[in-house]
């Protein structure tokens, strides 16, 4: 068992065959629905000034976990979300999502946020506690989503 202290939170800066293969391993862990991550397409958010991808690695430069930190202004101030939240199910329960979740909300306080907003299952329940042991709360409020159609 590997005790948090041996990962350390990184953002990666431009994608790589390695980077690619360990989220492309986590993204099914998140979303049934995930398809596979091409090269192009994580470059592509890599350079997006708005996304900051959070990956934590331990020393054999293994990727266990990671978060997208997506920032954005608008009239009322800057804003973030944090979404693609994900913890390779055999590490989950051992504090990678904390160790993630506290660094991308430092990132956020540095670029001026003045609000980080997430949204989680109600199936989540350890997340939700995770989520709140970090200093989120539960809005009354709505989501809606629409899907737009391709053409």
């Amino acid at each position: 068992m590997m005790a948090v202290d041996e990962w350390q939170v990184i953002q990666p800066k431009e994608g790589n065959f390695e980077l690619l293969q360990a989220i492309n391993l986590l993204l099914p862990q998140l979303s049934q629905r995930a398809g596979s991550l091409t090269l192009e397409r994580l470059d592509e958010v890599l350079a997006a000034p708005s996304s900051h991808l959070f990956v934590a690695v331990n020393r054999q430069g293994q990727i266990g976990a990671m978060l997208t930190l997506v920032v954005f202004p608008i009239l009322t101030g800057q804003r973030a979300w944090v979404e693609d939240v994900v913890v390779d199910t055999s590490l989950r329960g051992k504090g990678l999502g904390r160790l993630l979740t506290q660094r991308a909300l430092r990132a956020a306080e540095e670029l001026g946020v003045a609000t980080v907003d997430l949204t989680s299952r109600a199936s989540r329940v350890a997340a939700h506690g995770l989520y709140e042991s970090v200093g989120f709360v539960v809005r009354d409020t709505s989501v809606y989503r629409f899907v737009v159609e391709a053409s």
